[in-house]
């Protein structure tokens, strides 16, 4: 049998808590480093990011979070360069090998942070969420294409 909760035994802060709601730009681009590779392929290790790296990492987050996810796969421009990832043409055809089978079978994505200084973020796209993988600075997926 359930206990019924007495009306002052609730604290006065979760009392004031309000419904949860969907924000207005719901259909946004989201990120998530749930599967962020920090171990597995020292080419793509943080460590390797430089002075001044984390602030550009996260403004570009930021911008890119103002664009659907449908605006992200279909964008054809220079600034965004995202794109998809055909492994087989790259220095790790292998692919996202720290990933399962199942996520590894999902379909891999880039995009730059500027033009050339702070390289490429590949991973996944799963819906509206960018699930980074790699922090690609030095531009080692294709370094014979510093333009990818």
């Amino acid at each position: 049998m359930a206990k019924k909760i007495k009306r002052g035994s609730i604290p006065r802060l979760a009392r004031s808590i309000p419904p949860a709601s969907p924000p207005p730009d719901a259909d946004s681009l989201r990120f998530s480093f749930k599967y962020l590779d920090l171990v597995g392929n020292a080419k793509f290790s943080i460590e390797r990011c430089r002075d001044g790296y984390l602030k550009t990492f996260l403004e570009r987050l930021r911008d890119l979070s103002r664009l659907t996810a449908k605006e992200f796969r279909t964008s054809r421009s220079r600034a965004l360069r995202s794109h998809a990832i055909d492994f087989s043409e790259t220095t790790e055809p292998q692919g996202f090998h720290a990933l399962n089978e199942q996520l590894r079978a999902e379909q891999a994505w880039q995009f730059q942070l500027t033009a050339n200084e702070h390289g490429r973020v590949h991973g996944i796209l799963l819906l509206d969420t960018f699930y980074v993988v790699w922090i690609d600075l030095d531009h080692e997926l294709y370094p014979a294409r510093r333009q990818c």
